[in-house]
């Protein structure tokens, strides 16, 4: 069952990817050995129950993050378990850190987070990947709407 809510995180996505100019399709950076999937939407398009099951909060002005990390180099590319930290900065150059918190189901690992916007707010993201000493910086820019 859990599996399931993977796959309905990333319907979300994908059906936010069609919203016009509401939110953006997911992402992918390659970062040394990793290829770095990420999207950052609006709240409020994650179904109740969803954001019940991961203990995110589903508000007009909450943006929830989602970052996987694959192996870029290995057929097939395997999830990683990593560690994610990082923080948002808003325009006036406020830091707002983020709290990741890990979910695995079955060979899918990802990293989900949630932070504040005022509206029409563009937020600048900085996200460190780490795995065995190793540290890749992922960053990224995304405007907000009240929904």
């Amino acid at each position: 069952m859990r599996k399931l809510g993977f796959f309905a995180v990333m319907l979300v996505v994908l059906a936010a990817s069609l919203l016009p100019a509401q939110s953006h399709a997911e992402q992918s950076k390659r970062l040394g050995p990793w290829e770095v999937h990420y999207n950052a939407f609006n709240s409020t398009l994650l179904r109740p129950e969803m954001a019940q099951q991961y203990g995110l909060e589903r508000s007009a002005t909450l943006a929830t993050l989602n970052i996987a990390v694959l192996a870029a180099d290995v057929a097939g590319k395997p999830a990683q378990q990593v560690t994610v930290e990082g923080y948002a900065m808003n325009p006036l150059s406020m830091q707002q850190p983020l709290d990741f918190q890990e979910v695995v189901e079955g060979d899918a690992v990802y990293y989900l987070a949630q932070t504040s916007f005022t509206n029409l707010e563009t937020l600048r993201f900085f996200i460190t990947v780490t795995k065995d000493g190793q540290s890749q910086e992922l960053r990224f820019s995304q405007e907000f709407w009240r929904n």
